[in-house]
């Protein structure tokens, strides 16, 4: 009876244990990071090395409900693609139901191989997918104009192009249920103190971009740039400010 006793408590202990909450923060690899934003969205944060910009950290999505997950960006390469699914995947036990680029450049779709080979459905804007055919990339099999909602479980996300900014295909992905605007590489962190890469973008149109943005979703409580700390609408309004010094 006693062997009994212990054994059941036993297994309520391992019970709690294992139901205990996950961190904010875990660190899947020295590259690779989710940061929790809300109960169902972790941000993915993933480090990169370049030779122009040394070593920097790039941000993505995952939206999940009822088993399915959303993917928002890839890290840069097909390893750290790998990597940050299968954990997910072993984590918290979903199957991708779909991915989007926030736009064509290496850290918002340098992962796509792997996720084609992993048969994830993968959707982008019609400009993306011209472009990287242009310059031979891994193409998107999936095409919307100006916006397409996806369902996850039983939420629906938003993604839409507001116009040209930091490439002239970037969009935006917006989560209704929680309030969270994916802004991607057009936004900047509040810390940044210039706009950085600006190669493919569109400087006359940015702003003009940033403000339609503003418009549409002022209820935004979190925003989430392509690189460095989320925060809230004034992330936009910091761009703005960038924008207006160059």
């Amino acid at each position: 009876m006693r062997k009994n006793f212990l054994l059941i408590c036993g297994l309520f202990l391992f019970a709690a244990l294992s139901a205990k909450p996950l961190a904010d923060t875990i660190k899947i690899s020295d590259d690779l990071f989710l940061i929790r934003v809300s109960p169902n969205i972790w941000m993915h944060v993933s480090y990169t090395n370049s030779a122009q910009w040394g070593r920097f950290s790039s941000n993505g999505l995952i939206y999940y409900q009822d088993g399915e997950a959303l993917l928002f960006d890839t890290p840069a390469t097909n390893d750290l693609t790998r990597q940050l699914v299968e954990f997910f995947r072993q984590t918290f036990f979903v199957t991708f139901t779909g991915f989007v680029p926030n736009h064509w450049h290496e850290d918002c779709m340098g992962g796509l191989e792997y996720l084609l080979e992993q048969k994830v459905p993968a959707y982008a804007n019609q400009r993306t997918i011209d472009i990287a055919l242009a310059k031979n990339l891994p193409v998107p099999d999936n095409a919307f104009i100006d916006s397409l909602r996806l369902n996850t479980g039983s939420a629906t996300v938003l993604c839409w192009f507001p116009g040209a900014a930091h490439t002239s295909d970037n969009i935006v992905v917006w989560i209704p249920a929680e309030k969270v605007l994916f802004a991607g590489c057009m936004a900047k962190e509040n810390n940044a103190g210039n706009m950085g890469n600006v190669v493919d973008g569109d400087l006359p149109e940015w702003p003009v971009t940033i403000r339609k943005i503003m418009v549409r979703f002022p209820d935004a409580k979190v925003v989430i740039p392509g690189h460095g700390r989320a925060g809230g609408t004034e992330i936009l309004q910091h761009t703005l400010d960038l924008l207006g010094k160059i």
